[in-house]
């Protein structure tokens, strides 16, 4: 790896769901995780040496190991309550299980697994006595780990008598009817932080480094602006990170007319359950919900049986419908958050492990067929594979984390 592409003596870590990847001046490594051992114990047993040549204050770490964090979002109005918190949430790279209007809450079932942050939104500052025990009621049948209040402030006092440990913001709506994102995006922002080291496979990581490890998808968004100096992409375009444990897509702005927060040139999403490994059984469940699958399935020459296969071909299988089913999620085929101009991008990227099992034609196979089948499309935007992975790298040598 050149000289350009590291800051001097310094040794990037990435610790994903699936693999381990180390950058460093000399040389790009990648292992295959052993889950049987602890991470630290893992990483040591096969990267000791290059780790020792380091002191602690110039190894950074990234990870992805948690997979992100799920919530669900209590709201007044589709139009603009839920509407804004589900689009800074999904921007602070959180997966969103429901969203739920306030008036039909008790239509609603009830989650059966733990969500890490419920969001409650609604109303003016100016407007309040919206919320009531029907509102409590609800919550009481939940379990989650963390609540947080970003409503209008005359129902705070109401709220923080009938919610134990709820985290009351400021508003993200205005008087105007404008968003106010930056106390929501901060405050999951620093959760998923907090998420990612309190595990406590990640918290041992902390004897190797004195810097903060930061999330992996934060990390690789931050390259975006930058990554024309290494790939001969054109705008705009999306980039594509499938994992583990969960795909995540970061798009240029100019793909979406319907966005409401500005501040940032991409936006990131994150699908949790869209992984290869340690979210393959929600990705083969996903699949078998997707009427197109079984003709994607014949188009691969394989049947369904692929599924239930332990082999190299059955991951480059599962790859390939991640791709197709990542695409289905951000076009007008599924009616989900957001809708991307994928009509209109000229190149897509791909980083992540994908790019260590599948060649460029056969990705190429599963765009073309999305294309054609979902689109009605023609449309071919060039494949760029990231296989060095140049982006996290760049992303992991930038400022935020080499300082």
């Amino acid at each position: 790896m050149s000289q350009s592409l590291v800051k001097n003596n310094k040794l990037l870590i990435d610790v994903g769901s699936t693999y381990f990847k180390l950058s460093s001046v000399d040389k790009l490594e990648q292992h295959f995780r052993d889950f049987n051992k602890g991470i630290l114990d893992d990483l040591m047993h096969k990267c000791g040496n290059t780790i020792d040549a380091f002191n602690k204050e110039d190894i950074h770490i990234c990870s992805s190991a948690n997979g992100g964090l799920t919530t669900l979002i209590v709201g007044i109005t589709n139009t603009f309550s839920l509407k804004y918190a589900t689009n800074i949430a999904f921007n602070s790279g959180i997966n969103i299980i429901d969203t739920v209007l306030y008036q039909n809450i008790e239509e609603y079932s009830i989650p059966s697994d733990l969500i890490d942050v419920v969001i409650i939104v609604g109303g003016i500052n100016s407007n309040g006595d919206i919320f009531s025990a029907q509102l409590f009621n609800y919550l009481a049948q939940l379990r989650y780990s963390n609540i947080v209040f970003v409503g209008n402030e005359l129902d705070v006092p109401v709220v923080e008598k009938n919610i134990e440990n709820v985290a009351v913001l400021p508003n993200i709506i205005d008087n105007r009817l404008h968003i106010v994102e930056d106390y929501l995006r901060e405050y999951l922002t620093n959760l998923y932080q907090k998420d990612i080291e309190g595990k406590e496979d990640i918290k041992h990581l902390y004897d190797i480094t004195s810097n903060q490890i930061f999330p992996t998808p934060y990390v690789v968004n931050k390259t975006l602006p930058l990554i024309d100096a290494k790939f001969s992409v054109v705008n705009p375009f999306i980039l594509l990170d499938i994992g583990g444990a969960t795909t995540d897509i970061h798009y240029s702005k100019d793909l979406v007319d319907d966005n409401i927060v500005t501040e940032n040139e991409y936006d990131r999403l994150v699908f949790k359950k869209l992984g290869v490994y340690k979210s393959k059984q929600s990705l083969i469940f996903t699949a078998k919900s997707n009427e197109f699958v079984y003709e994607l399935l014949m188009h691969l020459k394989v049947t369904e049986n692929i599924f239930e296969e332990q082999s190299e071909k059955a991951t480059k299988i599962l790859m390939q419908l991640a791709i197709f089913l990542v695409l289905c999620k951000i076009s007008h085929y599924k009616k989900t958050y957001i809708n991307l101009k994928l009509l209109s991008i000229n190149s897509i990227v791909l980083t992540g492990g994908i790019t260590k099992v599948l060649t460029k034609e056969e990705i190429e196979s599963i765009i073309s067929f999305f294309y054609k089948k979902i689109l009605n499309s023609e449309h071919n935007p060039v494949t760029v594979l990231d296989s060095n992975y140049d982006i996290w790298t760049l992303g992991a040598e930038g400022e935020e984390l080499c300082q």
